[in-house]
């Protein structure tokens, strides 16, 4: 199920000059696999990335697109597909089995925090723990990315405005964490959000509450569910969101975690340096990333 880390040469920029504008559905088939690499973003295509620009955020604000000729998928650098969102809300408590194993009431309504943009880190990127993070934990996620400007949208149209999903690891240190009523402090750590390996576009997964979600932490399954047993589906969640916070391209909403979580475990497992961790979400990818044990200043190793 994991993927090979990808290569760490620097693609090259976007070559060739065709411009055009086109629906994030436009592409042939109508289905398309985003993602962001060093020096731009393109298309999935036959083991190969087309260059369709150097902003996929620019791209699902306008659909303006600048083809490039393929370049193997082997040869570029990966970034998360959208590596600086204006808006990284995340949602806590969104499935009933991981609520109880919290020991948290279900919640009434969405519980909801949010990341910085440098909480983002791509596929394949080192996931660096800090020296002041004893607990590190993982959350295996359904993304949602943003395509279409979304202030007080209902339920039914609110799908209308998604252009596609990815993986995220909503990376969490407990310790931090509880120590107040505020989950910044244990959430919002630079490098605790990894996500991708690309998006997947709306008309490949028009019902994202009947994915397969999964975590493997050092080779074994901690974590294995169904979106289909989210609290409060996407949908829901995204208009829940823009009753008071206007969602725009490129934001991106992490949906909640299924049980299985480190601290749920007995004994607790925290994250060690070394460990390979990949969230696999059925339709959308795998997304790995290696856990290091970042050094106290003035230390070694």
């Amino acid at each position: 199920m994991a993927h090979a880390r990808p290569a760490r040469r620097r693609a090259r920029g976007v070559r060739g000059s065709g411009r055009s504008r086109a629906a994030v559905q436009g592409a042939p088939g109508g289905r398309m696999k985003l993602l962001s690499y060093d020096g731009g973003f393109g298309r999935v295509e036959d083991g190969a990335v087309v260059p369709m620009g150097i902003d996929l955020v620019r791209f699902l604000a306008t659909g303006t697109v600048q083809t490039g000729a393929p370049i193997p998928l082997t040869s570029v650098r990966l970034r998360a597909p959208v590596p600086r969102p204006g808006k990284a809300i995340c949602v806590g408590l969104n499935y009933r089995d991981h609520a109880e194993e919290s020991g948290q009431p279900i919640p009434d309504e969405p519980v909801l925090f949010a990341k910085f943009a440098n909480s983002v880190t791509g596929p394949g990127e080192t996931l660096v723990v800090p020296p002041a993070v004893e607990q590190p934990d993982y959350e295996a996620e359904l993304g949602v990315v943003i395509g279409r400007e979304a202030h007080r949208v209902n339920e039914r149209t609110a799908l209308e405005h998604v252009a596609g999903y990815t993986c995220v690891n909503d990376v969490s240190a407990r310790d931090l964490q509880f120590r107040s009523s505020q989950w910044l402090l244990g959430k919002a750590i630079d490098g605790f959000l990894p996500m991708g390996p690309w998006l997947v576009t709306t008309d490949e997964i028009p019902d994202p509450q009947t994915l397969r979600i999964r975590c493997e932490v050092g080779g074994e399954t901690v974590q294995d569910s169904s979106t289909a047993q989210m609290i409060f589906g996407v949908a829901e969640l995204i208009a829940f969101v823009t009753r008071t916070i206007s969602l725009e391209p490129g934001d991106v909403i992490a949906t909640g975690t299924p049980p299985g979580v480190g601290m749920a475990r007995t004994p607790p497992r925290w994250l060690r340096d070394g460990d390979e961790v990949t969230v696999d979400i059925e339709r959308v990818g795998a997304l790995t990333n290696v856990v290091r044990m970042d050094a106290p200043m003035g230390g070694t190793g």
